[in-house]
């Protein structure tokens, strides 16, 4: 996967367009299809409390921003959808403003582009002023992407902040601990790292895995379970056969590990496994179980782990459960391992 090299990854994507929009302009995020790019403005709103409106330019017409035409009066004009708030427009309950998404920006057409200008750069609907608390952003798709993407006109390029972000596993892992979803899938991705974003735009299977599809097979295998025979045609169609085929053999070993119990029992005589999959499946393994109960015997395991396993298992931990990094066991390995997390 190619990127450029002004592209980023997620977390300091989001860090640039904050940092843009509260300099009161508009940042444009450029991303490929499926790896966050809506969650994160939907994560800017819910922080910031603004009400998120979504709109779609690619299926948008020019009236959409300029208004729709009225003759009511003596003479004819604009008035604007109800889809952009304008002045006098009451704030939701429960809310600051609006977070005002063009999504799929770049996917519109020249037309729509120009009946833009007067939005992005006046915040204005034909003659109507935006409402103050209105806070606008963009979103659009790679064009090398095979993506349906339209050039910006020059002039519409100097009027946003382009962000170009790139997926990043790191950043897929530590927003995946906040889902409550099953741990062998960043435990899989953890040991293949070549199978978290597998988009090409020549791709010839009908789907690919990425954040947005390794989300939907979490709900899949949360909801139904590895064993329902609905599970593997599932997740073919949702990350691909080559990747379900590599993640449900992954996920046998599962069924061979000790569990959590036999761990905090006789954690210094349990064998430490040997080979790199069944290593990378015990580590997600213990980073789903390890709480501030059980983290002092169990750390005594981790200690016996090759030292790259330990700090990918410590990450996990802290990942899910932020409190063990005040517990003595993982104080004592970070005083005497700091290089090797840091």
């Amino acid at each position: 996967m190619s990127t450029s090299t002004m592209a980023v990854k997620p977390s300091v994507a989001r860090q640039m367009i904050v940092a843009t929009m509260q300099c009161g302009l508009i940042p444009f995020l450029i991303g490929s299809p499926g790896i966050g790019k809506s969650e994160i403005y939907q994560s800017i709103a819910d922080e910031g409390k603004l009400f998120l409106i979504d709109l779609r330019v690619s299926g948008s017409d020019p009236t959409d921003f300029n208004g729709f035409p009225d003759c009511n009066g003596k003479k004819a004009t604009y008035l604007p959808f109800d889809t952009i708030p304008v002045v006098g427009d009451k704030i939701p309950d429960g809310y600051v403003g609006w977070l005002l998404l063009l999504d799929e920006y770049n996917s519109g057409s020249p037309a729509v582009h120009a009946a833009t200008y007067k939005l992005l750069l006046n915040h204005m609907v034909g003659a109507h002023k935006v409402h103050p608390k209105v806070w606008i952003c963009c979103a659009g798709n790679k064009e090398t992407d095979n993506a349906i993407v339209n050039p910006l006109s020059t002039a519409l390029q100097s009027r946003i902040v382009h962000i170009e972000m790139e997926p990043d596993l790191q950043d897929f892992l530590t927003w995946w601990s906040t889902k409550g979803l099953t741990h062998t899938i960043p435990a899989f991705l953890n040991f293949s790292n070549k199978n978290f974003h597998t988009f090409k735009p020549d791709h010839t299977d009908f789907t690919y895995a990425c954040s947005r599809t390794w989300y939907f097979a979490g709900k899949f295998i949360d909801k139904l379970g590895l064993d329902n025979p609905l599970i593997r045609p599932l997740l073919n169609g949702t990350i691909s056969q080559g990747v379900t085929s590599e993640y449900l053999q992954f996920c046998r070993i599962y069924k061979d590990l000790p569990t959590i119990a036999a761990l905090e029992a006789n954690p210094e005589t349990i064998d430490v496994p040997t080979s790199p999959s069944t290593l990378f499946a015990i580590v997600g393994f213990i980073g789903s179980h390890v709480t501030m109960k059980n983290i002092e015997q169990v750390s005594k395991y981790i200690s016996r782990l090759p030292m790259e396993f330990q700090v990918v298992c410590y990450r996990d931990i802290q990942r899910r459960n932020p409190d063990t990094k005040r517990s003595a066991a993982f104080q004592k390995w970070a005083l005497a391992n700091h290089r090797e997390l840091f």
